[in-house]
């Protein structure tokens, strides 16, 4: 959960509909000799890094790369440079070609997928600051940051109705709040731009001069009601439409109806569904950028999230999907963990839910004409990196796991093993009856939507050997894990349905924090065969955006597949354990709200 001179098109792209992209002619410059091979390009901008991945048209993975961008942090102000961005991205796309042995040629489709921080570019496309520094390269608000708690608190207290296929509220973490900010805070920086877009967005603006926006971003982060453009899913022809999807009447509500002006020309003139091709492909100079062929067929973006999602969607073991096959309902019970620096818990549903606390429903922003549910937390593996490297034992810990070439989330692990063994526990959770964690050290992003719940730690000592730091690694992975079971808890509880969990990311790397979910469910966890699933799902975009695939629907059938089974214990013993420290994770909130009216009354 991201550039500059390049002869960008100022003409308002068309809307068309799902069905009709098949239709549409997509240049492709090609020389006459390229290799017969078709390889797929996704593109991911993470908070750290960006990556690019190369896929076969068996969904295989061919090779890939990343390279680092820089990010500034000052409190609750987290920035980054579109210009680095698009840098690192140029590095990451030639080295993952160099690295796969891919040649320009071969490379069929191209999609992006990012986190959902807010660009500010302006009219020449050139970086407008949205710091306090006035540093012009810090143009990037980034998704995590948290400047606008208090004008995401005076947007819901005006109860739109657009909030409420929001989960009831804005989160400090969307779009609205963050340009209110902007506007109330920099005023010379909201006179001077003349776009504000979505990190993946102005990605695939950058790379094709076309300022068609995503349904997945505009409608998960901006209020977008996607929905009306229903009609238009099973049209056969195409329709011209400008974005309809706007509530006018909330942008005067919240103080930003100037965003309203020349048809929503700074915020989405137009909008279309993920894979959608754009303009005439990838332009020449983005494609000598890249080191790629100009005129490739580049799709509309997703949310990286959103995008490991369809990268993992349909990675179910061939029995299961033998017996589903055709039955539109299967995907509709299950739920996708997306791990990385935050963890992201996307669902689908043939009808609207709403469900308090947790985004949506919205329409066709991840699979089209399905309703998309996503809980989340807002950091999970920006938490435990942030208990181990603040921890005392950290540096020698670090300088062990280099010594033995393992990474530190590995020895910790080891060092669990050996001490489950050495003090004769029965399983290794048991470590943990002693310390409890609420990992809401970012706050609540579902199902409480609290921006101000804080982080609580029970249970600490005045041991700091890497033993006890072990132990907080792993009682911070539990209430990680607890926070999923409320999630799934809380949508199964207001109409759905789920009961099969696939996941992916960094996280889902490491057997622990796994098995460690699959227990704390209590439900198999599946695996993607290629663990790099949101380069997959924006891969996919360009499958579709090149007409390999009719639709999302098929890629996604086509190009997941599964990998490892991870089961919960058949322990009966584990799963009481469980039981009884979710208890106590449920009620450390509860004492925490309790303690904080205290407190409010104290200072009254």
């Amino acid at each position: 959960m991201s550039g500059k001179s390049r002869g960008w098109s100022e003409i308002t792209p068309l809307l068309r509909s799902r069905s009709s992209f098949l239709e549409m002619v997509t240049s492709t410059a090609t020389p006459d000799s390229a290799p017969s091979r078709s390889i797929f390009l996704g593109v991911d901008v993470g908070t750290g890094s960006a990556r690019a991945g190369l896929f076969n048209e068996d969904g295989k993975l061919l090779g890939s790369s990343s390279s680092p961008i820089q990010i500034w942090k000052d409190g609750n102000c987290v920035e980054q440079s579109s210009t680095d961005i698009w840098h690192a991205i140029c590095a990451a796309v030639k080295s993952a070609c160099s690295l796969a042995d891919v040649v320009a040629g071969e490379v069929k489709g191209l999609g992006f997928a990012a986190t959902c921080s807010l660009v500010a570019v302006d009219a020449d496309g050139s970086p407008v600051t949205v710091s306090w520094s006035g540093d012009s390269r810090r143009n990037v608000i980034v998704w995590m940051d948290h400047r606008a708690v208090e004008q995401a608190e005076r947007i819901n207290s005006r109860n739109s109705p657009v909030l409420q296929y929001c989960g009831g509220s804005l989160s400090p973490e969307m779009q609205p709040p963050k340009l209110l900010w902007v506007k109330e805070n920099l005023q010379e920086s909201w006179s001077m731009v003349f776009r504000w877009m979505d990190l993946s967005d102005w990605l695939s603006y950058r790379a094709t001069g076309d300022d068609t926006r995503s349904l997945c971003t505009t409608v998960c982060k901006w209020t977008y009601l996607g929905h009306a453009h229903m009609h238009q899913a099973s049209e056969k022809d195409s329709r011209d439409m400008e974005a309809c999807g706007w509530d006018d009447d909330f942008w005067e509500e919240i103080g930003l109806g100037d965003l309203v002006e020349g048809h929503h020309a700074k915020i989405g003139r137009s909008v279309a569904f993920p894979g959608h091709p754009l303009g005439s492909g990838l332009t020449p100079a983005a494609a000598k950028e890249l080191g790629l062929v100009a005129g490739i067929p580049v799709g509309t973006s997703l949310i990286d999230a959103h995008a490991g999602g369809v990268g993992v969607m349909e990675s179910v073991p061939q029995l299961a999907s033998d017996a589903k096959e055709g039955d539109m309902e299967a995907i509709c019970h299950r739920m996708v963990l997306v791990c990385g620096t935050s963890t992201c818990h996307m669902a689908v549903s043939r009808s609207k839910l709403f469900i308090p606390g947790v985004w949506g429903p919205f329409w066709s922003a991840m699979v089209p004409e399905y309703w998309l549910t996503e809980g989340g937390q807002s950091a999970t593996g920006a938490l435990l990196d942030h208990v181990i490297e603040n921890h005392v034992a950290s540096p020698s810990l670090a300088n062990r796991a280099a010594s033995r070439n393992i990474s530190v989330f590995e020895l910790l692990n080891k060092i669990l093993e050996t001490t489950m063994l050495d003090l004769k526990r029965p399983f290794l959770a048991s470590l943990t009856e002693d310390m409890h964690v609420l990992p809401d050290f970012h706050g609540n992003r579902s199902p409480l939507a609290d921006p101000k719940s804080k982080g609580v730690v029970c249970g600490l000592t005045l041991d700091s050997s890497e033993k006890q730091l072990a132990l907080l690694y792993l009682a911070t992975l539990q209430g990680i894990a607890y926070g999923t079971r409320h999630i799934v808890e809380h949508c199964n509880a207001h109409g759905h349905n789920i009961d099969t969990i696939l996941a992916c990311g960094g996280l889902a790397k490491n057997p622990l924090f796994i098995q460690e979910h699959a227990d704390i469910l209590g439900c198999p966890i599946i695996l993607p065969r290629e663990s790099e699933s949101v380069l997959l799902g924006a891969a996919i975009l360009g499958a579709v955006a090149a007409r390999k695939y009719s639709g999302l629907n098929e890629a996604m059938r086509a190009l997941n597949a599964a990998g490892q089974v991870i089961h919960p214990s058949k322990d009966p013993k584990v799963k009481k354990y469980h039981d009884a420290k979710y208890h106590i994770f449920r009620e450390l909130y509860e004492r925490q709200i309790s303690h904080r009216s205290i407190m409010a009354q104290a200072l009254a």
